[in-house]
């Protein structure tokens, strides 16, 4: 059973920095598509970040370039989220998905995580 959990959601200041993980089960993270979205109230899913499979690399939206990494552990089969100089606009709920095919990171995926909420606020 896939199953994915996100964790290290929180308050931080304007400039400060998170790391959100996401511990997967019930599959490989690096033989998958992984990827990271988020939530803000009254607004769309921002896809932000993610490993595709099609090719092995990493990507991310315009709003996080320069200032988010993703990154994997394969040992403990957990994708993370470095996010730093962290903006009110980053507020959101944070999700992890994973998709077994090789794909475009913006596209559909077919697990989801619960969500982590990250508030930036001073």
């Amino acid at each position: 059973q896939v199953q994915l959990v996100e964790s290290g959601g929180g308050l931080v200041q304007p400039g400060g920095s998170l790391r959100l993980s996401c511990a997967a089960s019930g599959f490989i993270v690096n033989e998958y598509t992984i990827g990271w979205f988020r939530q803000a109230p009254g607004e769309e899913r921002e896809g932000i970040s993610c490993f595709t499979n099609a090719d092995g690399n990493a990507y991310y939206a315009d709003s996080v370039e320069g200032r988010f990494t993703i990154s994997r552990d394969n040992a403990k089969n957990t994708v993370y989220l470095q996010m730093n100089s962290l903006k009110p606009e980053d507020t959101a709920v944070y999700y992890c998905a994973a998709d077994p095919l090789p794909k475009s990171c913006w596209g559909q995926y077919d697990y989801w995580g619960q969500g982590t909420q990250v508030t930036v606020s001073s």
